[in-house]
């Protein structure tokens, strides 16, 4: 990981797929705070930061509003939608619009990951304690597969929530039961949450604000008008807002993660 100013994503190690997205880290500059819109994505991080310690931002259904001082060191680990739950030991639908500390959580995989990452390490060695860990606790609780199919089922455009238990032979209850606990919330939130994951990459594509009509068609909003009432729910920014708010991010160090 390279730890310069700015954020950055890499890979995991192929042991970690698929529960784990992507490893990342973030370095903010001493000249003034990085300010920042966190936005849902389905996915839940574990974060440590320097003189800290670890703490997990879970499962997000709306924007949230983060400011790291100057000086501040992140490394994380971002786990795939429906892997948390069974790594954590716990509902993740307990950790839904929040970040709490490790060893709040009361869980034998949180209070073990909480000893091991003080805030005193140095930034490599917490993010190699950190990949050591998510394998642990991936390797005791993997990914749930119904929550997991249901979130690859979701991800393409047309598909429709209503539709996920009977193509999985399970109980609407069943399904959203099991959602619940391994994602945070149930298939319908979690198919928006992944359709508007879809504007959002292809905003940060370099998307233009006037194709916005047909981009709804394609990403699977119902027209230009639900992208719009779905992206100021998700992201309190009309879709062109987003997309102006976005530009000067990716051109930046002080790119926004997804969460």
């Amino acid at each position: 990981m390279d730890w310069s100013q700015g954020y950055r994503e890499q890979p995991p190690p192929a042991a970690l797929f698929p529960s784990v997205a992507c490893l990342w880290a973030r370095v903010v500059g001493p000249g003034a705070d990085a300010v920042a819109e966190v936005l849902p994505d389905a996915c839940v991080d574990l974060i440590w930061e320097q003189g800290v310690g670890v703490y997990v931002a879970g499962p997000d259904t709306g924007p949230v509003p983060s400011v790291s001082p100057a000086g501040t060191l992140l490394a994380a680990v971002r786990f795939a939608p429906g892997a948390a739950g069974p790594a954590l030991g716990m509902p993740m639908s307990a950790l839904l619009n929040q970040r709490v500390a490790a060893s709040d959580l009361g869980t034998a995989q949180a209070t073990a990951l909480a000893r091991a990452l003080p805030g005193s390490l140095a930034p490599a060695e917490a993010l190699r304690v950190l990949v050591r860990a998510a394998g642990a606790m991936s390797a005791k609780g993997p990914a749930d597969p119904l929550a997991a199919r249901t979130a690859g089922l979701l991800q393409r455009p047309g598909a429709l929530a209503d539709d996920i238990a009977g193509r999985l032979d399970v109980s609407e209850r069943q399904l959203r039961r099991r959602c619940q606990a391994s994602v945070g919330y149930g298939p319908a939130t979690l198919r928006r949450v992944l359709r508007f994951r879809r504007f959002v990459s292809w905003a940060d594509a370099g998307a233009p604000a006037a194709d916005l009509a047909s981009a709804a068609a394609r990403l699977g909003y119902a027209d230009q008008a639900h992208l719009t009432r779905e992206c100021v729910r998700l992201a309190g920014l009309t879709p062109a807002a987003l997309l102006a708010a976005r530009r000067p991010a990716m051109n930046s160090a002080a790119q926004v993660r997804l969460s």
